[in-house]
C-alpha cells in the first residue's frame, strides 16, 4: 500500500502560516524603526528618514492587509509564501539602498528570509529566493545612497571589502539554505516515517482486537436471543391453535437455534478461542508470517533449532507485521529461495531470514533501517505502484526494536545474499506471554 497518496502526513501542517510570517515581520519592522531612530535622532547621522519609513510602512500596510484577509490559522501554499519572502528581500533591500548598500553592517538580515523558507519550502523555492538576494545584493554593491555618517565626515570602504561582503552573503546564503533544508528534510521524512509506523501498528492492533470485539458482540446478544428463544418454546406448545402459523413457528426455531450457534462461536473467540488466537509458539508464528507470500514464486523454507522447550509469545501485532515486511522484502529480492530459521535457547531468542538475491546494495547498506531508504527489484515493481515512500525497512525495524528486539541487517559473505538477523532475550520474548496467562489465572472465573 503507497501510505503517501493515502495520507497527509503533516506536510500541510508544515506549510507556513500567516499569523507566522505577519509577526515576524512585526518583529523586523519594530527593529528597522528603532534603528532608524536611534541612527538619526540619537547619534545624529544624516540617512533620507522619510524614505526610509516609507520603505517601512510598505511592510506594516502589508502586514495589516495580511491580517484582515486572513485568518490566524490559514496556512499558505509555496507559491504565495515564496512571494512573501522575497517581498522581505526586496523590502530590506530598499532599505538598505538608503543607507549604505553592502556597506551597512545590517545586511547580514538578507539571510532571514533564506532561513525561513529553507525550513518551510523546496529546494526549488529556496533556490529562487536565493537567486533574488544574491541580485539584491549585486546591486547593492554598486548604487545606494552613501553610509549613514558624521555630517562632517564621509565614509568610504574599499572595494575589496564591498566585494568580500557580496560573496560573504553568497555562500552564507547558500550553505544556509543547504544545510537548513537538508536537517529540516530529515526531521520531516523522520516524522512522516514515524506517522505511518504509528498507522501501520494502529492498524494491526485493531484487527488483533476484532476476536475480542465479536466476543463482546455475542455476550451482548445473548440475552434477547435467549428471550426469543424462550417465546418460541411457549408458541410451539399451542400446537393446534397456531394454524397457519405452525410452520412458522417451526422456521423462526430453526433460525434461532442457528443464532445462537453462531454467537456461541463469536464467544470462543475471546475465550477458549483466546488461547488460539492470542498465544503463539515460535514455529507457530513463523508459519503464519510467512503462509501469504508462499506463492510469490519463491522457495520458501523453515529451520528451528533450540536446546530446550520452544519460546511462546501473546500475539503481538509489533512483531507479525515487522517480521512480515522483512520476509516480503526478501522474497521480493530472492531468485529462488528464502530461508528462515528460529532459534533459542535459555537465555535468546532469534530469526534470522536469509535470501539468495543480490544482497543489500553497498552504497545503502549503511543506512538501511533509516526512513527513504529504497531499492525495489524490477520483478515486484511490476506488481505495484510506483513512488512508494521506502518505509518499509524503516517500519518493520521500529516496530521490533520497541519489543526490546536488536535488528542486523548484513550480507551473506559466501553467497552474496542479504541476511536480517532479529534477536530478543528469552525473558523478553516470553513475558508478554506469561503476563497474559498470569491475568487469566488471576482473573476471577
Amino acid at each position: 500500500m503507497n501510505l503517501d497518496r493515502c495520507i497527509d502526513f503533516g506536510s500541510r501542517a508544515r506549510s507556513l502560516r500567516v499569523d507566522t510570517l505577519v509577526k515576524l515581520r512585526w518583529l523586523a519592522v519594530g527593529g528597522q524603526i528603532s534603528a532608524l531612530l536611534v541612527t538619526y535622532f540619537i547619534l545624529g547621522f544624516d540617512l533620507p528618514l522619510v524614505l526610509c519609513l516609507v520603505s517601512v510602512a510598505v511592510s506594516i500596510w502589508l502586514n495589516i492587509g495580511l491580517r484582515l484577509r486572513y485568518g490566524v490559522n490559514h496556512r499558505l501554499g509555496e507559491n504565495p509564501a515564496s512571494v512573501l519572502l522575497a517581498f522581505d528581500i526586496v523590502q530590506l533591500a530598499s532599505l538598505l539602498f538608503f543607507t549604505g548598500g553592502l556597506q551597512n553592517p545590517f545586511a547580514i538580515l538578507f539571510l532571514a528570509p533564506i532561513l525561513i523558507s529553507a525550513v518551510s519550502l523546496s529546494l526549488k523555492r529556496t533556490l529562487i529566493l536565493v537567486l533574488v538576494m544574491i541580485v539584491a545584493a549585486s546591486f547593492l554593491a554598486f548604487h545606494h545612497y552613501r553610509l549613514p555618517w558624521r555630517a562632517d565626515t564621509e565614509l568610504t570602504l574599499p572595494l575589496l571589502y564591498i566585494g568580500g561582503i557580496w560573496i560573504a552573503l553568497v555562500l552564507g546564503s547558500t550553505f544556509i539554505a543547504a544545510y537548513a533544508f537538508r536537517v529540516a528534510d530529515e526531521a520531516r521524512r523522520l516524522t512522516d516515517a514515524l506517522g505511518a509506523t504509528e498507522l501501520v501498528l494502529a492498524r494491526e492492533q485493531h484487527l488483533t482486537q476484532l476476536d475480542g470485539l465479536a466476543a463482546a458482540a455475542a455476550h451482548e446478544l445473548g440475552t434477547p436471543l435467549a428471550t426469543i428463544t424462550l417465546v418460541v418454546r411457549e408458541m410451539r406448545k399451542l400446537g393446534p391453535e397456531l394454524g397457519a402459523l405452525t410452520d412458522d413457528v417451526l422456521l423462526l426455531e430453526q433460525e434461532v437455534t442457528r443464532c445462537r450457534a453462531i454467537l456461541g462461536k463469536l464467544t470462543s473467540l475471546g475465550s477458549d478461542g483466546d488461547r488460539i488466537w492470542g498465544a503463539l509458539s515460535l514455529s507457530q508464528m513463523i508459519e503464519e508470517i510467512i503462509a501469504p507470500v508462499r506463492n510469490f514464486g519463491v522457495q520458501l523454507d523453515t529451520q528451528l533449532s533450540g536446546d530446550q522447550s520452544e519460546p511462546s509469545l501473546t500475539r503481538n501485532p509489533a512483531i507479525l507485521y515487522g517480521l512480515s515486511n522483512i520476509i516480503e522484502n526478501a522474497v521480493d529480492f530472492a531468485r529462488s529461495l528464502v530461508t528462515v530459521s528460529g532459534g533459542w535457547s535459555h537465555e535468546q531468542v532469534h530469526i534470522i531470514i536469509e535470501d539468495n538475491g543480490p544482497g543489500f546494495p553497498l552504497e545503502i547498506l549503511a543506512r538501511l533501517g533509516e526512513p527513504y531508504v529504497t531499492s525495489r527489484s524490477a520483478r515486484r515493481s511490476a506488481k505495484m505502484d510506483e513512488g512508494g515512500l521506502g518505509l518499509g525497512l524503516f517500519i518493520a525495524k521500529t516496530l521490533l526494536e520497541r519489543t526490546g528486539a536488536t535488528v542486523r541487517m548484513e550480507n551473506i559473505p559466501s553467497s552474496g545474499g542479504a541476511r536480517v538477523t532479529v534477536l530478543w532475550s528469552r525473558d523478553l520474548f516470553e513475558g508478554t506471554f506469561a503476563q497474559t496467562v498470569a491475568n487469566r489465572h488471576d482473573s476471577p472465573s
